[in-house]
């Protein structure tokens, strides 16, 4: 479960569990209400009552800022509930879920109103407690310390998830342009390429159209032209699709590195690619980018090692689980007809260690 979730998930469950420490200053009201039962004779009922109702509110304030972090609606239901506990507590001279309470209402109004009510409930309550004949100035420090811990925690945490989120979705939408923007250039190329190619086929064509019933040689030679043209353009075709396929390994090792460092994979790379030939460069590099895929895409891995020796390549990450089946991508089917074309060898399968080993063998 928690190999499976990715790095976005663990700052949730972060942030999540330190907002409910709010919660956990309300704990203080069981004592309290211990206290009163022990030291001050109020009868085992209404102090039973109290906790129950101190209970349920413990229950509920978990639920709402965990539906603040999915962005979804108000809970108003459960602010209702938790309210009417809150007023019944301090009415009996209970504040301590009046903190709490402010905190989860924070995530739903605006600032100004949630710092107006913590002014207010920490002045109103005082003044009642005055009323009823109690020194006011023990419960005034102690409330207005833990209003401000509930309310600035609990936007603090609110804002950190919400620059998490926008910087994981970020770092996926700066992945998703780069692949726009490499199929753009190949577009841009192949009609640099074809567009004038073809055009000059289509106006000779066109020609050898208007010649024919005149001049059936001089239409055949322009025929001749138009073939002899469409084979160049062919051939031009070729040679860009070989271009974009003929990747270098050095620039491949560089880019997956940098790419899986900004993923928060810590990347190691040990290769001696000097005297590998062009054709075996390539098919590593196309071998290295696939693995490199298939750890962003199919793995939680915090580890990735990349080495290369005598023609040898063994991608290893720890970010494997579940059962050998769910890590066999269809990418590396169709690799590995390209590698053993070549007669080489490429398997891809998890390691006794809990890791995951790509490892792909080609003639230096």
């Amino acid at each position: 479960m928690i190999r499976r979730a990715t790095k976005l998930d663990k700052i949730r469950w972060v942030v999540a569990f330190s907002t409910d420490f709010v919660n956990v200053l309300s704990f203080f009201g069981y004592y309290d209400l211990y206290v009163r039962w022990r030291d001050f004779g109020v009868p085992w009922p209404v102090v039973l009552t109290g906790a129950v109702l101190l209970l349920v509110f413990n229950v509920l304030a978990t639920r709402p800022h965990r539906v603040a972090m999915r962005g979804g609606r108000r809970p108003t239901a459960i602010l209702a509930v938790t309210g009417v506990i809150v007023l019944v507590l301090a009415v009996n001279g209970l504040m301590w879920a009046i903190p709490a309470w402010l905190g989860m209402l924070g995530l739903f109004v605006r600032r100004r109103t949630i710092v107006i009510l913590s002014v207010l409930s920490v002045v109103l309550f005082n003044l009642y407690v005055t009323l009823l004949g109690a020194p006011p100035w023990g419960t005034l420090l102690v409330q207005s310390v833990f209003t401000g811990v509930s309310v600035g925690g609990v936007l603090t945490n609110l804002w950190i998830w919400g620059v998490a989120k926008e910087a994981y979705e970020g770092q996926e939408a700066q992945s998703r342009l780069a692949v726009s923007e490499e199929r753009l250039r190949f577009a841009r190329d192949l009609n640099a390429l074809l567009g004038q190619s073809l055009t000059d086929i289509a106006a000779r064509a066109e020609g050898a159209s208007r010649t024919l019933p005149a001049d059936p040689a001089a239409a055949a030679e322009e025929m001749f032209a138009v073939r002899d043209l469409a084979r160049r353009s062919l051939r031009e075709v070729r040679s860009v699709v070989q271009g974009y396929r003929a990747v270098d390994l050095d620039e491949m090792l560089a880019s997956v590195r940098a790419v899986l460092e900004a993923a928060d994979v810590r990347c190691t790379v040990r290769a001696e690619t000097g005297s590998l030939a062009p054709e075996t460069r390539t098919l590593l590099a196309t071998v290295v980018r696939e693995g490199a895929t298939n750890v962003l895409k199919h793995s939680r891995a915090e580890r990735c090692t990349i080495t290369i020796e005598d023609g040898v390549l063994e991608m290893s990450n720890d970010g494997v689980s579940g059962p050998a089946g769910e890590h066999a991508p269809n990418g590396l089917a169709g690799l590995a007809q390209r590698v053993r074309a070549v007669g080489g060898t490429l398997e891809a399968a998890p390691t006794h260690e809990g890791g995951y080993l790509l490892r792909a063998a080609v003639p230096a």
